[in-house]
C-alpha cells in the first residue's frame, strides 16, 4: 500500500487539539494571547485557547483578489490600514494603482464592520504580549503576512505562528518574520488547505460570533 506523504485532519477542532499539544509550554502563561484569523482560523484558535487556558481574540484580515480572479490574491489588508502587496504578481498581471487603492479601501471598511461584529466589549491589549497567531492553514500566505505586519506595529513581545498545514515554500518566508513557527505538516503537493481535512465546511460570520460568545 502506498504511504501518504501527509496526514488528514478530521476537522478544525481536531487540528486545534494537535496544535495545542505542541504548544503546551504556553499553558496558563499570563502574558500569552491566542489570535485567530477569521473565519476558519477562529475555530482552530478557540481550541488552542481553551486547552492552553489563555485569552482568545481575533485579527481580521481580507485578501485583495486580482481583477476578474477574486480567488487569486495579489495582496491583503489588515486592521488599521496594514497592507501587503505581491509586487511581482501585480506587475505580471498589469494591475493598476487605482484598482488596488479602491480594493484596499473596500476591504478596510469590511474589516471595521467585522471587528464590530466579532469583538468582545473590551479589546485585549497586545503590547508586549506573546501572540500565538492561528489559522486553519496557509495557502498564498497574504492574510497571515498582513496579520504579522499589523502585530509588529502593535509592538507585541513575541509572535508564534501556529497552523496545521502549509506549503513547504512558506516556511522560509515566514520564519524570517516571526519569532517561532509551528506547522504540523508541510506537504510537497499542495493545492488548497481544504484537501488536508475530512470535514472542512464553509464558516459563516454568525458561527464565528456564536463561537466567540462561548
Amino acid at each position: 500500500m502506498e504511504k501518504r506523504e501527509y496526514i488528514i485532519f478530521q476537522d478544525r477542532v481536531g487540528a486545534g487539539v494537535l496544535l495545542a499539544e505542541e504548544l503546551s509550554k504556553y499553558e496558563g502563561k499570563k502574558n500569552v494571547v491566542v489570535l485567530g484569523i477569521p473565519r476558519g482560523g477562529v475555530f482552530v484558535a478557540k481550541v488552542v485557547s481553551d486547552k492552553l487556558k489563555v485569552p482568545l481574540d481575533v485579527v481580521v484580515t481580507k485578501k485583495i483578489g486580482a481583477p476578474y480572479q477574486e480567488e487569486l490574491a495579489i495582496g491583503a489588508v489588515g486592521p488599521e490600514g496594514s497592507l501587503v502587496l505581491d509586487s511581482k504578481l501585480i506587475n505580471d498581471l498589469g494591475v493598476d494603482e487605482e484598482y488596488i487603492e479602491n480594493k484596499a479601501k473596500e476591504k478596510s471598511d469590511e474589516i471595521v464592520e467585522r471587528l464590530i461584529k466579532f469583538r468582545k466589549a473590551e479589546k485585549i491589549k497586545l503590547y508586549d504580549k506573546t501572540i500565538i497567531l492561528v489559522d486553519d492553514g496557509i495557502a498564498t500566505g497574504a492574510t497571515v503576512e498582513v496579520a504579522i505586519k499589523y502585530l509588529r506595529k502593535k509592538k507585541v513581545g513575541k509572535i508564534v505562528l501556529a497552523v496545521p498545514v502549509a506549503p513547504k515554500e512558506s516556511l522560509v518566508r515566514f520564519r524570517k518574520v516571526v519569532d517561532e513557527m509551528l506547522v504540523l505538516q508541510t506537504p510537497f503537493s499542495f493545492r488548497a488547505v481544504g484537501q488536508f481535512y475530512r470535514d472542512f465546511p464553509q464558516i459563516t460570520d454568525k458561527e464565528v460570533i456564536e463561537l466567540l460568545k462561548k
